[in-house]
This record gives structure tokens, C-alpha cells and sequence, in this order.
């Protein structure tokens, strides 16, 4: 069961959202729908950060470490250590995993293989609205 407010301009729809989160509604009960991004929502909810940068910075890392660690490959009459040589393919490899891990860290935080909560009339419309959960 939910409780739903919708609202007509962006003024009226950020002091209610305050009104709710100051009488005690926690934010994760707090559901927003909006036109465009409203960083002050944002604000009000205290929402953290996306974690998909931590699944790039970990995937670049890993592809990067990946990548010099085919220095250690015997190549005919180079030298055994060829840092110089290898980086291009770090590179190469650092872009690669950072590429593939921030895709699978989209698709784990946005939960989507859930199709059915994706699909809503609610999110196509030119209204603010609030929908707060009632336990």
C-alpha cells in the first residue's frame, strides 16, 4: 500500500518531498518520479553514489595488471622484463575490462533483469510525483 502525491511544478513537488523526509518517512520508503533530474531531490534524499565507478575502477585495474603481466611471456631476443613494450597492450587491456565491468555494474545496480518493475505507466509522464511506502 502507497501513498501518492503528484505535483505540477518542481517548487511545490521539492517542499512537499521535504515535508515528508522531515516528519519522520525514511528515504528508502520515498519513491520519486520526475520529468528531468532534480539534483536537489537527490540532496533532500541523501542518495549515495552510483557503485558502477568502483566496478570500473576495479575492472581498468585488473585489465591493466592483465596486461603487464604478459611481460613476463619469452619473446625472442627481447629483453626479459619489456615494460615499454607491453604497455600499449595494458592500455588496450585497462580500457577493455573498465569497458565490460562498468557494463555489468550498470546491469547489477539498475536490477535489470527484473523487466517487470522496469516497465510502469507511472514513469512516463510530465508530472512530479511522490510515492511513499506504507509498512
Amino acid at each position: 500500500m502507497s501513498e501518492r502525491f503528484v505535483f505540477g511544478s518542481e517548487h511545490d513537488f521539492l517542499h512537499k518531498l521535504e515535508d515528508l523526509v522531515k516528519s519522520g518517512i525514511k528515504p528508502r520508503d520515498i519513491e520519486i518520479y520526475a520529468p528531468h533530474p532534480v539534483h536537489k531531490a537527490e540532496e533532500i534524499l541523501e542518495m549515495r553514489p552510483s557503485i558502477v565507478r568502483t566496478f570500473a575502477l576495479i575492472g581498468g585495474l585488473t585489465g591493466a595488471a592483465t596486461g603487464y603481466l604478459f611481460t613476463s611471456l619469452p619473446v625472442g631476443n627481447k629483453p626479459i622484463v619489456g615494460i615499454p613494450t607491453f604497455t600499449v597492450i595494458a592500455f588496450e587491456l585497462m580500457v577493455l575490462f573498465g569497458g565490460l565491468s562498468s557494463f555489468l555494474g550498470f546491469i547489477i545496480a539498475s536490477r535489470l533483469p527484473a523487466v517487470r518493475t522496469i516497465i510502469s505507466q507511472d514513469e512516463f509522464r510530465d508530472t512530479f510525483e511522490i510515492h511513499v511506502r506504507k509498512n
